[in-house]
């Protein structure tokens, strides 16, 4: 094989005993997965709100902004239910540039694959024991799950890999919410395959196990807007697209607790952080036109940080994401406040 393989990495239980959860950062994350699958479920109807950089670069200034999520939640828990993005491992569409703080934990510094796992599992117990918050992160990696599967309280399925069998089978058997966002192409079709996937048992191999899964009723679909074949951004959030994808979850008939939740950038904002203040408000205007879509609509995304764009790596603006660009504190605040009195 064309690899060098450098050291062997020590497996997940071994990396958990290193990093335990204490007593009372497990009853937080049992008690927030009973209160994000219901609603999920329709038993809860506020909205979730999956909220946060488009990568986690800086360990301190992302616990600094969700510890002002912290905040922000008192004053709109009757509305919004907020899940922290804290997305570790970052999918890049040639396969060059910055992969995440999985890859590289000072991202001035060469890869560290060993030292990357350790950051992200210390990473979401910070947030659990400071901020009371568990996170959400992108499974770009389906062997790596076990490094933090008992620290998420959602895991969210790329564009990108939601065809892969693998990513379908390993969502198969987690206990955690799992959202599976549309492909680039656009196909909901494959998305849809892929939650049906989700929801059912398989055997498969796993970490070198045989390994048998129960299968995932919270699966459930993520729009994200899609790029046509002449590479332009086109949105799928509006008010005939959610109509479209009620018709879908009622001709498969057979998927458990349907639910959307929309992606409020990447092609359905062409990549303009500040169209997601529109986009979240169409979304909640089209909820009060239809009962159907307002049954449906579970929650947004929204890529959001402490200040507004993005950055170069190395330019050193604290709170600024150094991939996608996010909406800064300011605006998301407000965008919050106001969503709230509107939903």
């Amino acid at each position: 094989m064309n690899m060098q393989f450098e050291r062997k990495l020590a497996i997940p239980m071994e990396v958990k005993e290193m990093f335990p959860l204490t007593g009372e950062m497990s009853e937080t994350v049992e008690r927030r997965d009973g209160e994000i699958k219901a609603i999920l479920s329709g038993k809860d109807d506020r909205l979730l709100m999956i909220i946060g950089p488009c990568s986690a670069d800086n360990e301190d200034s992302v616990i600094d902004y969700i510890t002002r999520l912290r905040g922000l939640q008192e004053k709109v828990k009757d509305k919004i239910y907020i899940i922290p993005r804290i997305y570790t491992n970052k999918p890049r569409t040639t396969g060059d540039g910055y992969k995440g703080i999985l890859h590289q934990p000072n991202p001035q510094e060469k890869p560290d694959m060993f030292k990357g796992i350790v950051t992200i599992r210390k990473l979401h117990m910070r947030a659990i024991k400071e901020t009371g918050f568990s996170c959400a992160d992108e499974m770009l990696y389906p062997e790596n799950a076990k490094y933090i599967d008992d620290l998420l309280g959602y895991v969210a399925i790329g564009a990108r890999s939601v065809e892969d069998q693998q990513h379908r089978l390993t969502a198969s058997g987690l206990d955690t919410p799992v959202g599976m966002k549309n492909p680039t192409s656009g196909d909901l079709s494959v998305m849809m395959n892929s939650i049906t996937a989700a929801q059912h048992s398989h055997t498969f191999i796993y970490r070198g196990w045989e390994a048998h899964s129960q299968g995932n009723p919270y699966a459930h679909a993520i729009l994200r807007g899609y790029v046509n074949k002449h590479g332009q951004s086109l949105p799928n959030y509006h008010y005939e697209d959610l109509l479209l994808l009620c018709r879908m979850y009622a001709e498969k008939g057979e998927l458990q607790n349907p639910g959307v939740i929309i992606d409020c950038n990447h092609a359905n904002s062409g990549k303009n952080p500040f169209e997601q203040i529109r986009i979240a408000r169409e979304i909640v205007r089209n909820c009060h036109y239809s009962a159907d879509i307002k049954r449906l609509v579970k929650g947004m995304m929204i890529e959001s940080y402490i200040e507004d764009g993005a950055q170069k790596i190395g330019d050193g603006v604290y709170g600024k994401s150094i991939t996608d660009p996010c909406l800064g504190w300011d605006k998301t605040e407000r965008l919050l406040l106001d969503l709230a009195d509107i939903i």
